[in-house]
């Protein structure tokens, strides 16, 4: 869209005000993700904008406020900038306006449906009432999407329950604007109080309050980068906040202006927050995990490294390619149709993907499989044809690899198999293991290179350094190929890095490579190499916590550190 498609047409669109919430994109709700599908413009804080343009359609054209480094403006104020989201698209300005509510008026002029996300909740984090007023003035419809607000997600991941069994009164306070009288009122009651400040106000919020008539030895929490994986935590009382943020060495800070969450109150739980922290507890909470695999095969990986706190990190490591010659593969196929095969075994989910995009070359379809028996070399290659339309017939109930499946596999019987053969699709540099057992059972096999694997481009210089340099805290190696590849196109990871590998092949080629390995699958299954880390990081956590230590990553030792060699 051109920087002067806003002002076309003079029909009134629609506007949605929705709350994006206190940072988690899983805290987005239902409903907002509806609205942001169906947006025309997206219009939102720059804070927010990753969290909620992932739901928005292809080509949405975005307006978010970018402020300049020494600015910290209030949400819906800034610099406007314009791009249309189709991962090419340029950056264009947008003709000047005076306030967000014109922004937004402009938006929806023309017929447009506009979103207008906010952090937090419209009602609550923001000042969405003028906009929502000025979209009435001008006859906009609008409607409003209530988000979770910072006030209360934010306690909620930091594992203060704001009431308690007795329903203890709660009032919330935007310290950056409260008034003398406010104070006053706040500090008569008894009843737990949620202060939104900044991080380097905390310590005079927490002086306002003893002024108005708390007691210095008052619980206190502050809660900074609440719901995301940076989120901290530190209690305290309101006499020694100032005192214990010193000593955390968190003031002054880069992030001194950042807005932070303090739930003030006797009976805000303070003190039992050990027992309640569950999101900063878990096991990988921070954690920086490289994912070297194919992009298609790191989603589900990632998503289960997220439910342990981690950040995952993806780069691919090996890119997938056609056959060089494609006839073999095409006969094949054609085979599967005429009746050639009693079997079609599929050792990965690579494999799948490439039978299924030649099936669509044809025309064909999961039905093309009627009358063949199928099997999966584990869950991974399962799930893949499931998704496809088929269920395999065969799938290891032991180990997940080609010896798992000939394990499984029964002999040719003459008399009950109309057809002694069996067709392999597989990648360029497949072992003969499967190769070779079939034929000892009795099978022909028709052995096909479905695609070829090959070295991926190198990862951007940043990842490349922070590899090398110690900024990862794990990396989970699924095969041999992604040690060799990531150490040929990025280098070694540093010797503070916690090293995961699959299976007791791929920890020997890391060994090979120089690598400690810390951690083994106990069998060969992502979703167990995932588990085994998340272990290996609530038994780290447990140690540093009976020793009396500070919680920290991996990545947050000293330069240069040695560790222990783990049996993990």
């Amino acid at each position: 869209m051109s920087p002067t498609a806003l002002s076309a047409g003079p029909e009134h669109g629609h506007v949605t005000f929705l709350g994006a919430g206190p940072g988690d994109p899983g805290l987005l709700t239902l409903r907002a993700v509806e609205a942001l599908a169906s947006a025309d413009v997206l219009v939102a804080e720059h804070e927010v904008l990753d969290v909620v343009r992932q739901h928005a359609r292809q080509g949405v054209s975005e307006v978010h406020t970018d402020p300049g480094p020494s600015q910290d403006p209030a949400p819906g104020t800034g610099a406007p900038q314009l791009t249309v989201v189709d991962g090419t698209s340029t950056t264009a300005a947008v003709p000047a306006v005076r306030d967000a509510a014109h922004l937004v008026m402009e938006a929806a002029r023309g017929g447009r449906r506009v979103v207008r996300a906010v952090s937090g909740d419209p009602g609550l984090d923001t000042y969405a009432a003028e906009e929502m007023l000025a979209c009435a003035a001008a006859g906009v419809p609008f409607e409003v999407v209530p988000g979770i607000a910072s006030a209360v997600g934010v306690p909620a991941y930091a594992g203060v329950p704001l009431r308690d069994a007795q329903g203890a009164d709660v009032r919330f306070v935007d310290a950056r604007t409260a008034s003398d009288r406010c104070w006053t009122e706040v500090g008569a009651s008894d009843g737990t109080v949620v202060v939104s400040t900044t991080l380097d106000s905390v310590a005079a919020a927490a002086g306002e309050l003893v002024s108005a008539g708390r007691k210095p030895d008052t619980p206190m929490t502050v809660t900074v980068a609440g719901t995301t994986t940076r989120q901290r935590t530190w209690t305290a009382t309101l006499g020694t906040i100032a005192q214990t943020l010193k000593q955390a060495k968190v003031l002054p800070s880069p992030e001194g202006g950042r807005p932070v969450i303090a739930v003030v109150g006797e009976r805000s739980a303070a003190a039992q927050r050990d027992q309640l922290a569950w999101f900063e507890s878990k096991p990988l909470f921070g954690w920086k995990v490289l994912v070297p695999r194919t992009k298609e095969q790191a989603a589900s990986l990632s998503d289960q490294l997220r439910s342990y706190g981690a950040v995952p990190h993806e780069v691919p490591t090996i890119a997938v390619e056609p056959p060089r010659t494609p006839q073999q593969m095409e006969r094949a196929v054609k085979g599967l149709v005429t009746g050639r095969y009693e079997w079609i075994a599929f050792t990965s989910v690579n494999a799948v993907k490439a039978v299924r995009e030649k099936f669509e070359e044809y025309g064909l379809d999961a039905r093309a499989f009627a009358g063949i028996k199928v099997a999966a070399v584990g869950e991974q290659t399962a799930n893949a044809l499931i998704a496809f339309g088929v269920k395999p017939d065969l799938v290891p109930s032991g180990e997940q690899s080609a010896a798992g499946l000939l394990e499984d596999w029964p002999p040719y019987d003459p008399v009950f198999d109309p057809i002694d053969r069996v067709f392999l699709p597989r990648a360029d540099i497949a072992t003969e293991t499967l190769v070779a057992g079939l034929i000892e059972l009795g099978w022909e096999v028709d052995d096909v290179t479905a695609y070829r694997t090959v070295r991926a481009s190198p990862p951007p210089a940043e990842t490349r350094e922070a590899i090398k340099g110690g900024g990862f805290d794990a990396v989970l190696f699924t095969s041999s190929s992604t040690v060799r590849n990531l150490v040929g196109i990025a280098g070694k990871p540093h010797n503070v890095t916690v090293i995961a590998c699959i299976g007791p092949a791929t920890a020997k080629t890391a060994e090979e490579h120089g690598l400690r390995v810390d951690v083994m699958a106990p069998e060969p299954s992502v979703h167990k190499l995932a588990e085994a880390l998340a272990d290996f990081g609530a038994k780290r956590r447990t140690a540093a916590l009976e020793a009396g230590d500070p919680v920290t990553r991996p990545s947050e030792r000293r330069p240069g550190a040695r560790r222990r060699r783990s049996t993990t």
